[in-house]
């Protein structure tokens, strides 16, 4: 706040007027990671998808630095996001703004709950008798930052004192479940032969 950033909630009526800077802001966010859109179980830019939704923002100078789209259920009892962008150059501390001042707005509508979403592979215990399944999935969130930010993620959700649950992926014994993985990175990243694949070749064609 002390360097301008202001919060606000664009409703989904209003949001058509926002897409193209959103869209702007999420080309260049994806620019500078180096990534394409995901699918799946991530969020991804979609004009039609986002349309249905409030949406979060964080502007500085009249300029939009940052957004959320806003996941609500009806009863008020839970409300999360999907899909977050930045421009890099945005006051140091903006997700953590955007964050707080999002539960804070939450909280005065009468929510109960605020979902950070899953913080993946944390909590499996490498101890000696594990199976080698366990074993592996600590190993790689220990050491598989090349890959994903496994530890920085929960880390980062650690800052605002969450209540952790645990989530569970049921699958077939031995081969079968590195197999599943596989075919699941394929859905969300996007990969050859996947439905988000093809999709964004008939774009382009």
């Amino acid at each position: 706040m002390r360097e301008g950033a202001e919060f606000a909630i664009i409703p989904s009526a209003s949001l058509a007027e926002a897409l193209p800077e959103l869209r702007s802001i999420s080309d260049r966010w994806l620019k500078a990671k180096g990534h394409c859109e995901k699918a799946f179980s991530v969020g991804r830019f979609d004009p039609a998808y986002l349309a249905h939704f409030d949406c979060a923002v964080v502007r500085q100078g009249g300029r939009i630095v940052a957004f959320a789209n806003i996941w609500a259920t009806c009863n008020r009892n839970e409300v999360s996001i999907d899909l977050m962008r930045h421009v890099e150059d945005m006051p140091n501390g903006t997700m953590d703004f955007l964050f707080i001042r999002l539960m804070q707005w939450a909280r005065e509508q009468g929510f109960r709950w605020f979902s950070l979403g899953i913080a993946p592979l944390s909590g499996i215990e490498a101890r000696r008798l594990a199976p080698i399944w366990a074993r592996a999935s600590a190993f790689l969130y220990l050491h598989g930052e090349s890959f994903y930010g496994f530890e920085g993620l929960r880390a980062y959700k650690d800052k605002f004192s969450p209540v952790w649950e645990p989530r569970y992926i049921a699958g077939p014994h031995g081969l079968g479940l590195a197999r599943s993985l596989i075919d699941l990175q394929s859905l969300v990243g996007g990969g050859r032969g996947s439905a988000a694949r093809r999709q964004k070749l008939a774009l382009v064609a």
